[in-house]
């Protein structure tokens, strides 16, 4: 049996760019996903001007911008009283797009698959060990083996919860997803609408489609759906993909010889669209790690130099995060804030820059 260096479970943006990172490392690199891709998943399907020079140094970012996407021009609040405030998103090759998770991950996993990565799809993760390095059993009867195990696999974490290391979550919302015929005069933009029992997220993603998200708490969603289907005039028997937990809290990122990447380590408020960045970005700094740990690098002060440069990707940025979260838990809380920018569009203009900057 062929001895890995990284086993990474999961093949989304987080575990694809570390697989890949690690091969460019000259590290013999395994993914395994569940899925079989292309496959869609519950996103705003944004990716904010912080992803590019992650993807140049995949050598992706053409790629990326070969795929059908909508450049994205300006951001839109409404409140709950239909009043909104837009603001305009950085222009440029180096702006903000918006493009579907099938095509963007397909393409991330097929890149980690020309750099020799041993990608392993519809195998499911049932069991994990470790002795002398991790061994891990799959539904299917594969056994593989690896030096250093990374999760990859999202927030509900399957490496996680086998490691006894997966918080309780906080089921306090759910999302719902789906792309749907673009309304006509909809324009290259996002739009994030507060409403009595949640928030809708829009965005196009193409000429003909619209990605539309709805939030809200498990009393709610039904509602939230049905302000769809009058809003959109969808049938009521439109095909939805869901996802739970939207929060819960952090799993420490870096263990000995086990690393948590990507939604997996820490959740972020999908309202801010940050997440494929962070997801990108997490891998790439495990994968740094990892490849001077095999090297033989002392592990202390490599792990401790990862902990920095993860905390540094997150610094200053959080409390957006939180805001936002409490802007979508109470949706009367973000349609006051909308009505203040409208009054000082610089207080929307600003929390924009944070989030669209590149870094």
């Amino acid at each position: 049996m062929q001895l890995f260096d990284v086993a990474i479970v999961g093949g989304g943006p987080a575990g694809s760019s570390c697989a890949a990172f690690c091969a460019m490392a000259g590290l013999q690199s395994l993914v395994l996903d569940r899925e079989k891709f292309p496959r869609e998943k519950v996103c705003g399907d944004c990716l904010n001007p912080s992803c590019w020079p992650v993807l140049e140094r995949l050598k992706l970012a053409e790629q990326v911008r070969d795929l059908p996407h909508s450049k994205l021009c300006s951001v839109e609040f409404i409140s709950i009283n239909g009043r909104g405030v837009t603001v305009d998103l950085p222009s440029g090759a180096d702006g903000e797009i918006s493009v579907k998770r099938s095509l963007f991950d397909d393409l991330l996993l097929r890149g980690a698959r020309e750099l020799s990565v041993n990608v392993h799809e519809q195998t499911t993760v049932t069991g994990l060990s470790r002795n002398d390095h991790w061994n891990i059993e799959t539904a299917s009867g594969d056994f593989f083996q690896a030096r250093i195990l990374i999760g990859a696999d999202g927030r509900n974490s399957t490496v996680a919860h086998l490691c006894n290391l997966l918080p309780r979550p906080a089921r306090e919302r759910v999302a719902l997803q789906a792309h749907i015929p673009l309304p006509r005069d909809f324009g290259n933009r996002i739009v994030l609408q507060f409403l009595p029992e949640g928030y809708s997220g829009q965005a196009s993603v193409n000429e003909t489609q619209l990605n539309l998200c709805l939030v809200g708490t498990p009393p709610t969603i039904s509602k939230l759906r049905r302000w769809a289907e009058h809003q959109f005039q969808l049938p009521a028997d439109q095909g939805w993909r869901t996802i739970t937990p939207l929060t819960r809290s952090p799993v420490p990122s870096a263990h000995e010889n086990l690393f948590f990447v990507g939604d997996a380590a820490r959740v972020v408020e999908p309202f801010t669209g940050e997440g494929i960045y962070y997801a990108l970005q997490s891998g790439e700094l495990a994968a740094n790690a990892i490849a001077k740990i095999l090297r033989g690098d002392d592990r202390n002060s490599v792990l401790r130099e990862f902990g920095r440069a993860y905390a540094q990707m997150y610094r200053g940025r959080l409390w957006i995060n939180r805001l936002a979260r409490a802007a979508v838990l109470r949706p009367q809380l973000g349609s006051l804030f909308v009505h203040a920018a409208r009054i000082r569009p610089e207080i929307m203009k600003f929390l924009t820059g944070k989030i669209v900057e590149r870094l």
